[in-house]
Formats: structure tokens, sequence, C-alpha cells
């Protein structure tokens, strides 16, 4: 894909927010930062520190928010945050936080420009090392002008259909993905108790019909898959806290549509308990560290 060098605009340094922008300085482009921490606009050097959100916005080729929640994207674009307002008529807009298919929807159709929600999925090593994966909803033009930012940024870049279809298809991935988390955990709890290996029941489930991401790239016990964070106490990686947002965000979408969703909603059952009980901070893969504690004795 041919370079480009874009002026953006790119608001909300969080764990995510903060290495995304750095990428895109390392990728050439004028980047102008804000954030409510003046500390966080320190932590992208390179980019230019904004006294406001609307003047991060202002002058920009394409315009980045990754917030909290819905309720911050709202604020940021229509509220007081005025960001719409102050983009350039001709301006790329995305929200790349992980938020409610309706509220995406909302600010995309209120915005009156070209807007794409664009959550990911990496967790932070993703965001630091650039691999993340997007997934777009939005017109088909600004997809196509928006491709190489995303790409400044990730490996896999994915247009899944108009306004809110990125959030869906975020919603899905996750539920999926925390459900074989658990199934992942609960296999090697059960292995444990048998007296197999980590190592043994690692190298027969990931060269059979076992396989899958949460056992291969995230391993819930040290030693099999080197980078996991089961390998570092389970420091994150993705908290169990935003496991728990995002397993609510796909419940929600399931009872707004009528969709049945049992190992969903179990799945988030078990890991607002996880949170409740001190695990809000830790790796979402920590969960095994619950389903030891619960292991019937005999």
């Amino acid at each position: 894909m041919e370079e480009m060098v874009a002026q953006i605009g790119f608001v909300g340094l969080g764990n995510m927010g903060a290495p995304m922008a750095r990428n895109l300085v390392k990728a050439g482009h004028g980047v102008t930062v804000f954030d409510l921490s003046a500390e966080a606009m320190g932590r992208v050097e390179g980019a230019r520190p904004a006294a406001s959100a609307a003047e991060a916005a202002a002058g920009a080729d394409f315009v980045l928010t990754m917030l909290p929640a819905g309720r911050h994207v709202r604020e940021a674009w229509l509220g007081a945050g005025g960001m719409a307002a102050a983009a350039r008529p001709d301006a790329i807009l995305l929200d790349c936080s992980t938020i409610d298919v309706a509220t995406a929807r909302e600010v995309a159709a209120a915005t009156g420009r070209v807007f794409l929600d664009a959550p990911v999925s990496g967790g932070v090593m993703g965001a630091e090392a650039g691999t993340l994966t997007f997934m777009a909803g939005g017109p088909d033009e600004g997809f196509a002008r928006a491709e190489p930012i995303l790409r400044a940024m990730g490996r896999t870049v994915v247009h899944c259909g108009e306004a809110g279809a990125g959030q869906a298809a975020k919603a899905c991935n996750n539920m999926l993905l925390a459900i074989s988390m658990i199934g992942t955990c609960e296999a090697f709890v059960l292995a444990e108790k048998l007296g197999l290996s980590h190592e043994a029941l690692f190298e027969v489930a990931s060269k059979s019909s076992g396989q899958c991401w949460s056992l291969t790239t995230y391993c819930p016990v040290p030693g099999p898959v080197p980078g996991s964070p089961a390998n570092r106490d389970y420091k994150p990686g993705f908290a169990a806290a935003l496991m728990v947002k995002d397993l609510g965000l796909a419940q929600q979408a399931a009872g707004e549509t009528g969709a049945a969703t049992p190992m969903g909603a179990r799945a988030l059952e078990l890991y607002r308990r996880f949170v409740e009980e001190g695990g809000a901070e830790a790796d979402f893969s920590g969960i095994i560290r619950m389903l030891r504690a619960e292991a019937p004795t005999a």
C-alpha cells in the first residue's frame, strides 16, 4: 500500500491508546494528542500535546479516540469535548474504543461526517508491538482512506460492514475468547488433578482438536508459551475487569437481539466473580486460580 503521511489527532492515552499513538509517530505521521492526564501525553514522544480534545481534532486528516466507555465517546465527539464540531468536514473520524453497538451507531449518525467504529483485539502487547487486529464498521470510502492509518498500528484490518459492525464483531470475538479461555483453564485444572504435566497436555492439545488461541498464544499456565501472562504472575495483558466489561456488552447485545448465548452468560458470571474476589487487575487468564480453588477435593 502506498505510503502516506497524515496529520492525526489522537484522544485517550491509556494503556492501549498511548502505544497506539506512539506507533503512529514511528510511522512518520504528525500526531497531536490529548488526554486528561498531562503525564500520559508525555508518554508519546514526538507527538504535540493539545490543550483540549477539540484542539487535537482541529486541522487533522484523521481523528481517533480510545476511551473507556460509550458515555465518554459520546461526550468527546458530541458533547463538551466538541471534537465533531472542531474536525474538518473532510476528516475521517474513528473511534477505537470498545463500546455498545447502539452508541457507536448513534455517534456515527450524529457527527454528520465519515465516521468509523474500529475497536481492537490484541491487548497491550499487541498495541505496543503494532500487531493489533482492527475490526471496522462504516462506509467503504472512509475505510479505504483509513486503512493505511490503521495498518500503522495493527497487523490485521477487517472491514466488517456499516456503522456498528466493528463493535458487533468485537462483542462476538471477546465472548468467544472468554469461553475458550475458561475451557482451556478447566482442562489444565483437570490435568493437574490427573497427574498430567502442563507440558504434556500442551503438546497434545496444541496439535489436535483442542487447539485454540487461548492455548497456543495465551496459555494460562507458565512454561509452554513463554510470552503468556502466566509467566509474569498474570500481569495483564488484558485485565479481567475489561473482560467483564466486554462480556457485559455482549450480553446486552444478546438481550437486545434475542440471541441465545448461555455459555456467554455463564462466562460473565464467572469473570464477574473473579473480579469481585480480587482479580480485577489480573490478566483474564488468571481465572485459572479461581477454578483451582473451587476444584472439589477427594
